[in-house]
C-alpha cells in the first residue's frame, strides 16, 4: 500500500462519509483472508499503517523453552529466537513474527480488491442506514428525481427515497425537479440495501406539519389526538389542551387561518377539519361529524357503537359525499356510527337495541361545532355508515335537552337500557 492509497481513503471519507479507519478494518480482514487461502495459515495478523499505508504481515507463535518442546513449528517457536522478534518474549507467552511475501502486495491487493468495493459499499449503507433510521416518522425535504412505473424516487443528497404508488396523494401531480416536503414512513435494509420508504399520503403527514407549523404543539400545550385523513379530500384532526384558557383550534388555525392555510397549501387544497377533543365520547362524536349539525347521540360503550340524530336538513352534510363525512368521523373516534334523521328518531329508538351487551343507551344532547376550513355540502342520503367528517368556521356551544317518552314499553328495548330524557334549550 502506498500514501497514495491512504490519500485516497481521506477523500473517500470526505465524499462517502465513510470513516478511513472502517475501511482499512475491511481491508485488513480482505487481506487476510487472502494470505489464508493463498498460504494456507491460519494464525496471523495483517497490520496496515494508517499513515503510510505500510502493509506487513505477522505470525503469531507460542513461546516454549527448548526444540525438543516443539510439536509445530508453523504455531510454536523456542525462547532464544522470539527475544529477536520481541525483548519481551517468555515461555508460555506469544510473539509475532513478521512472515510477509516479498510479492504479498501485489497478490493481496488483486484478490481483495473485489472485497474492498463490497465493504465500502456496506459501510456507505450503513451511515445511510444509520442517518435516515433517527428521522423514521419525521419530515424531510427531497427532490423528485425520476418517476418509474408510478413509483416516484426522491433525491435526498446522499441517498435516493422511494414514494410507492400507494403511498402517493390521489391527484397529486409530481414531476422531476419538484422540491416536496415527504414523512420518512420506513427505513428497512434489503440485500440492496437500506431503503428510505416516503409518503405523502400518511395521516401522521399532516400530523408532523402541524407539529412544525403549530408551536403551542411542540410546546407540549396544545395536543394532537387523533387524526383520521383520506388523502387529496379531507383530513379530520382532534386536539386538546389541558389549559381551559387555551383554546386549541384556535391555536391550529392561526391568526386570520395563517397556520392552517399553509398546512392545506402544502397538501395542495385537501380540506382540513380541526376538532375539538373531549373524553365525553358523546360530545366528541357530535364533534367529529362537523359540519353537520348534531341534535342528540346514543351510544353504547361496551361495543362502541354509536347512534347520532340529525336534523333532515343536514343528513347530508353529516354523511358526507360517498359517506366520506362519516367515515372520517368513525376513524377519529375508532366508534362505530349511525346517522339517522331527527324525524326517524321515536321510530329508531324503539327498534334500538343495544340489550345484547347489557349496556344503556346513553344520549347526549350538546353540540360543539369546531372552526372549519372549507367544509363541503353533499347529496348523498345514506344510513348507518359508519364514519364521519367535521368544520365550523366559529366555535359555538349548544346545548340540549329535550323530554323522551318512556322507551322501556317496548319490546325491543331490554330492561337494562335506560330512559334518557332531553330538554330542548337554544343558546
Amino acid at each position: 500500500m502506498s500514501k497514495e492509497f491512504i490519500k485516497a481513503l481521506s477523500e473517500i471519507e470526505k465524499e462517502k462519509g465513510i470513516k478511513k479507519e472502517s475501511i482499512l478494518s475491511a481491508l485488513e480482514k480482505a487481506l487476510l483472508k487472502s494470505y489464508e487461502e493463498n498460504y494456507k495459515a491460519s494464525n496471523v495478523e495483517i497490520e496496515i499503517n494508517p499513515d503510510t499505508g505500510d502493509t506487513k504481515v505477522y505470525s503469531i507463535k507460542q513461546v516454549v523453552e527448548t526444540e525438543d518442546e516443539i510439536e509445530d513449528p508453523d504455531v510454536q517457536i523456542i525462547l532464544e529466537e522470539a527475544l529477536t522478534h520481541s525483548k519481551r518474549a517468555k515461555v508460555g507467552g506469544e510473539v509475532k513474527v513478521k512472515v510477509t511475501p516479498k510479492n504479498f502486495a501485489r497478490v493481496a491487493a488483486q484478490k481483495a480488491r473485489n472485497i474492498v468495493i463490497q465493504q465500502i459499499r456496506d459501510a456507505e449503507r450503513k451511515v445511510v442506514f444509520d442517518n435516515y433510521i433517527d428521522k423514521e416518522k419525521e419530515i424531510i425535504n427531497g427532490v423528485v428525481q425520476r418517476i418509474d412505473y408510478n413509483n416516484v424516487y426522491i433525491d435526498l443528497g446522499r441517498s435516493e427515497g422511494l414514494v410507492p404508488e400507494k403511498e402517493l396523494v390521489d391527484g397529486e401531480d409530481l414531476q422531476p425537479g419538484d422540491r416536496v416536503k415527504l414523512f420518512v414512513k420506513e427505513v428497512k435494509e434489503t440485500t440492496k440495501g437500506p431503503q428510505i420508504i416516503l409518503s405523502r399520503k400518511d395521516p401522521d403527514f399532516v400530523t408532523r406539519l402541524f407539529e412544525i407549523e403549530v408551536p403551542e404543539i411542540s410546546q407540549g400545550i396544545v395536543e394532537i389526538m387523533s387524526v383520521s385523513r383520506e388523502a387529496g379530500y379531507r383530513t379530520k384532526i382532534a386536539v386538546y389542551a389541558e389549559d381551559p384558557n387555551i383554546d386549541p383550534v384556535g391555536a391550529c388555525v392561526g391568526v386570520k387561518g395563517a397556520r392552517v392555510n399553509s398546512i392545506v397549501e402544502e397538501i395542495n387544497g385537501e380540506k382540513i377539519d380541526i376538532i375539538t377533543w373531549s373524553k365525553d365520547m358523546k360530545v366528541f362524536i357530535s364533534n367529529s361529524l362537523s359540519p353537520a349539525e348534531v341534535e342528540s347521540v346514543y351510544i353504547n360503550e361496551k361495543t362502541q357503537e354509536a347512534v347520532a340524530f340529525v336534523p333532515d336538513n343536514q343528513l347530508s352534510l353529516a354523511i358526507g359525499k360517498e359517506g366520506q363525512n362519516v367515515r372520517l368521523a368513525a376513524k377519529l373516534t375508532n366508534w362505530k356510527i349511525d346517522i339517522k334523521p331527527l324525524s326517524n328518531k321515536e321510530e329508531v329508538l324503539e327498534n334500538l337495541d343495544f340489550s345484547e351487551n347489557e349496556d344503556e343507551i346513553e344520549e347526549e344532547n350538546s353540540i360543539d361545532t369546531e372552526s372549519t376550513i372549507e367544509s363541503e355540502n353533499s347529496t348523498d342520503e345514506m344510513d348507518n355508515i359508519e364514519d364521519n367528517d367535521e368544520i365550523s368556521e366559529n366555535e359555538e356551544s349548544i346545548e340540549e335537552d329535550e323530554a323522551l317518552e318512556d322507551i322501556d314499553e317496548t319490546d325491543i328495548v331490554e330492561e337494562n337500557l335506560l330512559e334518557v330524557e332531553e330538554e330542548n334549550e337554544e343558546i
